[in-house]
């Protein structure tokens, strides 16, 4: 009867590539080797005593290789034994010492090297061969001919036979010589059982084994034992552990044949199956067939549960292995994403989300049980570097914002109360490392105070109806002043900041209220760049307002740079540079689709070509001045842009308050034109 192939389905695996082996008859070890060796297998084993590495006295041979070969030692035709065929390769190790030296070496023919450089070398070569519960080790003596003395050359291999082993075990190999001069080689070997080798017929323990197909049936799997009516079995259902003893399942004694069903819902990768038959040492054979099946890994993250040890460390209980990464996330109370860490904690012993090839596949509140559902607190996020240096930041939305801050977030708003409960020991630590810590601090009592104020409020509302006439009149005033506008350049010279300022003069003319570094550049400086533009484009676009990219060589170099790196050089700017510092909040907004709207582009007629702003900045509209004022103003001016008789009124008023700004930049007396060859896209200047 042949061998019957192991038989998967779709996505379950592949059938074992069954081998046909070398027979070997006679119980006798033997050793023969390559050509121009001689070789010696001595009578019987020998004590496993590696020894120390000692200097080599001269050219020695050393192990250089581990080969094996799987073949069957048969006493007769049907009753043979696996066995393991071992291959050591040998090289030539070490080299000829000077005349002087050799005399040190006086007993270098008791280590097997002769002095004369013409001599033969000879080695004593340790097998030593594990596998439970056998132990041996054999000794081979070789020698090699003076005319095959290479110094690191191979001068061949030495073949023993055999190790006898069990069908299915691991099987452990080291070789090194006697003295040892190298560390030794090892070799590690798991032996396939009888389904992958053609020896049913010729192994007895593989005579009544209990054959095993698996196939699949829509959502079920069928275990198919393809045995006899009178063979007795024992079957098992396992799970596999990378690490510790496995986890039994599910465990019978049956007779043949019969087909058991499972569940697709009970597939996991690491669930494996024991068949053998119930006789006396019956070898037991081992499938793992689902650790490629992708329902089996979908069921295993189904399982998957985190749990929480101590405050710093976490259990990931599942049925298998999981390769995974882990990181600190916090979510805001309505269900908004769990967002990261920003700057990111150790993450080596606590998590909350785990994800495994780059997709989140598992997000758990670890403490929900002691802290209880999601509540309106504020989390402080404390970093600390060198020199017992440390910051503070509150997590919102937006970002991590420092604390104290001047910026219009809650958090900003409620920083000197924040900070105040952190050192007063109200609020509770729930991280803490050699990076930083983190903590909740309570919001309630701010809540109830905003409550106590609106009760008092709904008393005096009779008193308070002239105040209402006042803030509507206030915002009147506030409507008057027009929309908001923040204005960013890069610095490339004077000249051009004094462009433009005078550009954010002749805007100010108009209803509207323009931002731009040149006028606040004490609050910039105790701020610094970033923290200044994060408050001021945040404050803008809170009112309604529009940011202002003004375009120039310099600030499209900047930004191909960006986009090229995501990284600045350094030192290519001032200190005072707000362009530079904006590119890493400006680009998100790009990249992501939030520009249109809440940003426009702008450039000088003779100094920059609209098409020479890098494409992604061109998803907002980029305007040519002054050529294309009215439309620029109109731009600006909206959602309530005057009419288009008022709108070229006003664009005249700035083009002429412009002018002078633009003939001194570009015509400056007995000068080159300072705009000229600047960048790509520059004008002629003409």
């Amino acid at each position: 009867m042949p061998v019957p192939w192991f038989l998967l389905s779709l996505a379950l695996g592949r059938s074992p590539i069954v081998l046909s082996l070398e027979r070997l008859v006679g119980p006798q070890d033997a050793t023969h080797c390559s050509p121009g060796l001689s070789c010696h297998l001595w009578d019987s084993d020998i004590l496993c005593l590696p020894g120390d590495i000692v200097p080599a006295p001269g050219p020695v041979l050393a192990p250089t290789h581990l080969q094996t070969e799987l073949v069957l030692r048969c006493r007769k035709e049907t009753y043979c034994d696996l066995c393991v065929r071992v291959a050591v390769h040998l090289a030539v190790h070490g080299h000829w010492e000077e005349p002087e030296d050799e005399e040190k070496f006086g007993g270098a023919a008791d280590s097997g090297v002769e002095e004369p450089r013409n001599a033969s070398l000879q080695a004593q070569v340790v097998l030593s061969f594990q596998a439970y519960p056998t132990a041996r080790c054999v000794l081979l003596e070789v020698q090699v001919p003076a005319a095959l003395v290479q110094f690191g050359q191979s001068v061949g291999s030495v073949v023993y036979d055999c190790f006898e082993a069990a069908l299915g075990s691991e099987v452990r190999i080291w070789s090194y010589t006697q003295p040892r001069y190298k560390k030794e080689l090892n070799l590690t070997q798991q032996l396939p059982d009888c389904r992958g080798l053609e020896v049913r017929n010729s192994i007895p323990s593989c005579w009544a084994l209990p054959w095993l197909n698996v196939s699949a049936d829509g959502d079920n799997v069928h275990l198919v034992l393809n045995v006899s009516e009178e063979q007795h079995f024992g079957l098992s259902l396992y799970w596999n552990q990378v690490q510790g003893p496995p986890k039994p399942r599910w465990h019978k004694n049956l007779t043949g044949p019969q087909i058991i069903t499972l569940n697709h819902t009970d597939l996991v990768p690491c669930l494996c199956i024991q068949v053998w038959p119930l006789e006396p040492d019956s070898v037991r054979t081992n499938i793992c067939p689902f650790r490629e099946d992708p329902r089996a890994h979908q069921n295993l993250w189904r399982a998957a549960r985190l749990r929480l040890l101590t405050l710093q460390s976490w259990l990931l209980d599942a049925p298998c292995s999981l390769p995974a990464e882990a990181a600190l996330c916090w979510q805001a109370p309505g269900g908004d994403p769990c967002q990261p860490l920003v700057p990111p904690l150790s993450w080596e012993n606590v998590t909350v989300d785990v994800n495994s090839w780059e997709k989140l596949q598992l997000q758990e509140c670890l403490w929900a049980d002691s802290l209880g559902p999601l509540k309106d607190d504020v989390l402080l996020l404390e970093t600390r570097g060198p020199q017992d240096n440390r910051s503070l930041c509150a997590l919102e939305p937006s970002g991590c914002t420092s604390l104290p801050s001047k910026a219009s977030t809650r958090a900003a708003r409620l920083g000197e109360y924040l900070l105040q409960d952190l050192q007063s020991g109200q609020c509770l630590q729930l991280w803490d490392d050699d990076l930083g810590a983190l903590w909740a601090c309570p919001m309630d009592k701010y809540i109830h105070k905003r409550w106590a104020l609106l009760w008092l409020a709904c008393l005096l509302f009779a008193a308070a109806l002239s105040l209402i006439l006042l803030l509507k009149k206030d915002h009147a005033k506030a409507a008057a002043r027009g929309r908001a506008a923040l204005l960013l350049y890069s610095a490339d010279d004077s000249g051009f900041e004094r462009l433009v300022g005078a550009l954010a003069s002749a805007l100010c003319q108009l209803p509207l209220r323009v931002a731009v570094d040149l006028w606040s550049r004490r609050e910039m400086s105790a701020q610094g760049p970033v923290a200044w533009f994060h408050a001021q484009r945040r404050q803008t676009l809170q009112e309604g307002g529009v940011v202002v990219l003004l375009f120039s060589p310099g600030a499209v170099a900047l930004c191909s740079e960006w986009l090229q790196e995501g990284v600045s050089a350094p030192g290519a700017h001032g200190p005072h540079d707000a362009f530079r510092a904006s590119l890493s909040c400006v680009l998100p907004d790009f990249l992501q689709g939030r520009a249109p709207g809440r940003y426009v582009g702008a450039c000088f007629d003779r100094l920059l070509h609209p098409d020479s702003v890098p494409a992604l900045f061109r998803t907002v509209p980029v305007f040519s001045l002054p050529s294309q004022l009215p439309d620029f103003l109109g731009a600006l001016q909206q959602p309530r842009a005057p009419r288009p008789g008022r709108l070229q009124e006003r664009a005249e008023q700035v083009s002429r308050a412009l002018q002078p700004a633009l003939d001194s930049y570009f015509h400056p007396p007995g000068t080159p034109a300072p705009g000229r060859g600047l960048g790509p896209g520059a004008g002629d200047g003409t």
